[in-house]
């Protein structure tokens, strides 16, 4: 999950080389990911309205579902 959230973020962002994605310990039955992205590139990710970090959220969990798991996605 981190390389297809890594993926999607660098094709948004203008810096592709400061994008760091990091994988955080459970939270119970969850695994979260952690996206950080340079402060000039932040509105690309979450989008107007966050439609663009709903939209990211929405195909991890779809992929995600084939595992049986729970997928969280923090913009940080």
């Amino acid at each position: 999950m981190v390389s297809l959230v890594e993926t999607i973020a660098k094709s948004l962002v203008s810096s592709p080389d400061e994008v760091i994605v990091r994988e955080l310990p459970a939270r119970g039955d969850s695994i979260v990911i952690e996206l950080k992205v340079a402060e000039k590139d932040m509105g690309k990710v979450i989008g107007k309205q966050g439609r663009i970090a709903k939209a990211i959220r929405c195909v991890v969990k779809a992929a995600s579902s084939k595992d049986n798991t729970r997928v969280d996605v923090e913009i940080v």
